[in-house]
């Protein structure tokens, strides 16, 4: 029982253990929508992310950084800057941080204000003066883009930030507060924007928006986030193809240090109107944006938690695309772009196997938070289950059979978790060095190796998710078709 209480325990704390971080984006706007789309800072459940942060304050044009909604924001409104750091007296480990820009506010304004150092010092210090008084435990940086866009300064603006997060760097360690940034994604945008060694050196953790890779702008049908090179881009350079793995590699490759990277995860899809409904397969001629959201309402965008109703609902087809790892569907001339519980698993499998800081996810309100489709938070929970499953990179400090798991949960009673510990953790062969292997009886499971509490190797059972079978030659849960599984 001690050694069954001592890999439970482990199994439960990989997350922690290992610091991977689970960054939320809350979009406030979500507190004006209608009916089961409205959704306020109260409604985050602070159990599912290790970081939360609130998306957006803007800049005046004395550069101070400044409420975009005093209504939703201020005491004298509906208090959410305080309600959303209240939430660390549900969970005291989240951390909170206040984001600046986004796209609405275009890039004119920062480009402006980093240019000059009055205007940069004015932000400075307006931008600690919000973070102390209201409580956030940081700031994060959502300039788009340096040197682009509107920008007013071009490329001077790639210094220009760096220097501005080299000040917020110096203000900010004095009161130990957190500094981030969210970045372009592709080599052929990121390249305009970032000296990527530099402000490296100044952030926490940087998230890298791997999604909008291809959206209704473009003139054929294309997955909003792939993880891969997707169908019918065969032919294409892989350096060519915008996805979250060639992101990844080109982010690495220029000097930021993985601990700190963080890909970024859509709680959303893009939807198009196809030309021919006769021709839906991926890369086939778009006529434009499709359907909108009942909550989101915006043509060519739609939230997971809109989507997974109508997928209920009507008679959707759905299918998936092998390469590049995500579903879609078609219904007419309607084709859509998302991610569902299955892909989501797999890109934070795929994060866990580069060795990167965690996901970052965009954005909690379009999370199936009500349950409508089944479990609440369903996204994010599969998130969080994955994360759990991760391998300790040092012999863990085992805790007494006593403690309790500390292991992110919804409040949901109808949580399951995705791995069970084996009763026959004795077995003998199955464990020759840490990480996970295949069960020989059985490859809808597989085995994990971890730190037994005699410091040895010992096997823990896990479960693949649905419709899923492990995958001993790239050591992840994959489908039946690319894998060699013969039970």
């Amino acid at each position: 029982m001690l050694l069954y209480a001592a890999v439970l325990v482990t199994v439960l704390s990989f997350a922690a253990a290992s610091e991977k971080k689970v960054v939320c984006y809350h979009g406030t706007w979500a507190t004006y929508r209608s009916g089961l789309g409205q959704f306020d800072v109260t409604d985050i459940d602070p159990h599912l992310c290790t970081h939360v942060i609130y998306s957006f304050v803007g800049i005046n044009d004395q550069g101070e950084v400044i409420s975009l909604d005093p209504y939703v924001d201020l005491p004298s409104g509906k208090n959410a800057f305080r309600n959303f750091n209240a939430l660390k007296k549900i969970n005291p480990k989240l951390k909170t941080l206040l984001a600046v820009g986004g796209w609405n506010e275009g890039s004119s304004k920062y480009s402006t204000m980093a240019a000059d150092a009055s205007l940069r010092a004015n932000f400075v210090k307006s931008a600690l003066n919000m973070v102390l008084t209201y409580g956030f435990d940081g700031f994060d940086l959502d300039w788009e883009y340096p040197a682009r866009r509107d920008t007013t300064h071009g490329d001077a603006d790639v210094d220009n930030f760096t220097t501005l997060i080299k000040e917020l760097r110096v203000q900010f360690d004095k009161y130990g507060l957190l500094l981030s940034a969210a970045v372009s994604p592709t080599s052929a945008t990121a390249s305009l924007s970032y000296d990527i060694p530099s402000i490296s050196k100044y952030l926490d953790f940087i998230n890298v928006m791997t999604y909008d890779m291809y959206g209704p702008w473009e003139a054929v049908v294309l997955h909003n986030s792939p993880l891969h090179r997707g169908e019918g881009q065969e032919n294409e350079a892989r350096e060519d193809v915008n996805s979250a793995d060639v992101s990844l590699d080109y982010w690495l490759s220029q000097g930021c240090p993985p601990e700190k990277l963080l890909m970024g995860v859509p709680f959303y899809g893009h939807t198009f109107k196809l030309a021919d409904a006769s021709q839906s397969s991926v890369g086939a001629p778009s006529a434009g944006a499709g359907i909108a959201g009942p909550f989101t309402q915006e043509a060519g965008i739609i939230g997971y938690n809109e989507f997974c109703d109508m997928l209920q609902t009507q008679s959707w087809d759905v299918r998936y695309d092998p390469k590049a790892k995500v579903p879609y569907a078609v219904l007419g001339n309607d084709w859509v772009s998302y991610d569902d519980v299955d892909s989501m698993a797999k890109k934070v499998e795929y994060a866990i196997s580069r060795g990167i800081g965690g996901v970052m996810l965009w954005s909690i309100e379009t999370d199936d938070f009500h349950g409508i489709c089944g479990e609440k938070f369903p996204l994010l929970n599969t998130i969080n289950r994955v994360m759990a499953n991760q391998i300790p990179t040092t012999k863990p400090t085992v805790a007494p059979s006593t403690a309790k798991p500390t292991v992110a949960s919804s409040t949901s009673t109808t949580n399951k978790p995705s791995s069970t510990v084996s009763t026959t953790a004795s077995i003998s062969g199955i464990c020759s060095k840490l990480g996970p292997t295949r069960n020989p009886a059985d490859c809808s499971t597989y085995y994990m190796c971890v730190y037994d509490r005699s410091g040895g190797i010992s096997p823990i059972l896990m479960h693949c998710p649905k419709y899923t079978y492990w995958d001993q030659k790239h050591l992840y849960c994959n489908y039946l078709h690319e894998t060699d599984c013969k039970v």
